[in-house]
């Protein structure tokens, strides 16, 4: 019958006598708990006792203690010290760590190439996040020459073991037909995978594909579903999205209040569609009372992110005067550079003005 407390008593005494897989084995027991109460400090000091005779896992869990300060103070330098031991035996997952280490430059000077180099052996014994990771570099052109089709053969390598974020990242591959022909069924196919292991971003494009019909059949209910999932876990363009459902009724019941619910949540995330839409919300009173001041706040922090509706939006606040002070030249300005990303509401209104003339001084001459 399963006891960890007796393997916790059997552990200890090979433990003392100096055998390392049992301070290994009993490091872990400490970590988490099985068979003693957790203790960090403890599951420190029995995984350097066995790292310290070269046992690799070891090594690569003192890694890991150092890395996230548990039961030692955080120290990203001994973090890849001892990731760096581990990996030099060949263990995978402290290959693939260390990999990370070079990336993000934790404890060592940031080298793409050398991140590539640690992720590669990984991914070559089969680890899944290694080969998703080394798909970002081919996809990113980081560390190595930018190559769409290897990044599509690492992603696959690892979505077929099940690995959510490369099941996403394939399904994106075959959504915009980058480093494979497009198709919208495969994109579903692995979209799906994911977002039925709870990833919220294969979640919202897998509502995505619902809502245009995309490799699917068109569903709007389903859509929603989806959306939601992906908005509970704060993801913020499903949240955006949950809010566009509840505003057009499609898939849901028309609710202008849970509109202004779910484009507040996302908007306060900083994403500038939903504040634009927000700033909507406030400026015509759709689920909300009326007010023209918040409206004007909402479509600033979306126009200062470039959005060019929101550019014009507030151009033409500044224009009319609602929820702040009239200002021509302010106005003209926010206007034309919503024209000049393309947006066409923008370009006909300076075509207007410039015509008829209906800005003060001959702003338009």
């Amino acid at each position: 019958e399963q006891n960890y407390e007796k393997a916790v008593e059997w552990y200890r005494k090979a433990a003392e006598q100096g055998d390392a897989a049992a301070q290994y084995n009993l490091g872990n027991c400490y970590r988490y708990g099985e068979g003693v109460e957790q203790n960090y400090e403890k599951a420190v000091e029995w995984y350097r006792k066995a790292a310290e005779q070269g046992d690799a896992e070891a090594q690569y869990n003192l890694g890991i203690c150092y890395d996230n300060g548990e039961g030692v103070e955080q120290d990203y330098k001994k973090a890849v010290e001892w990731y760096r031991k581990s990996a030099e035996q060949g263990l995978a997952e402290a290959q693939y760590n260390l990999g990370i280490c070079y990336r993000n430059g934790e404890g060592v000077e940031q080298n793409y190439k050398k991140a590539v180099e640690w992720y590669r052996k990984s991914a070559e014994q089969g680890y899944p996040g290694a080969q998703y990771n080394l798909g970002n570099c081919y996809i990113n052109g980081e560390g190595v020459e930018q190559n769409y089709e290897k990044a599509v053969e690492w992603y696959r390598k690892s979505a077929e073991q099940g690995y959510a974020y490369a099941q996403y990242k394939l399904g994106n591959c075959y959504d915009n037909g980058v480093g494979v022909e497009q198709n919208y069924e495969k994109s579903v196919e692995w979209y799906r995978k994911s977002a039925e292991q709870g990833l919220a971003k294969a979640q919202c494009n897998l509502g995505i594909c619902y809502d245009n019909g995309e490799g699917v059949e068109q569903d709007y209910k389903k859509a929603v579903e989806w959306y939601r999932k992906s908005a509970e876990q704060g993801y913020a363009y499903a949240q955006f999205n949950l809010g566009n459902c509840y505003r057009n009724g499609e898939g849901v019941e028309q609710d202008y209040e849970k509109a202004v619910e779910w484009y507040r949540k996302s908007a306060e995330q900083g994403d500038s569609y939903a504040q634009y839409s927000l700033g909507n919300c406030y400026r015509y009173g759709e689920g909300i009372e009326q007010n023209y001041e918040k409206a004007v706040e909402w479509y600033r922090k979306s126009a200062e992110q470039g959005l060019a509706k929101a550019q014009y939006n507030l151009g033409i606040c500044y224009y009319k005067g609602l929820g702040v002070k009239r200002d021509y030249k302010l106005a003209k300005s926010l206007v034309e550079k919503s024209a000049g990303q393309g947006f066409g509401e923008a370009q006909k209104f300076l075509g207007s003005m410039s015509r008829f003339g209906y800005f003060i001084a001959g702003l338009f001459a």
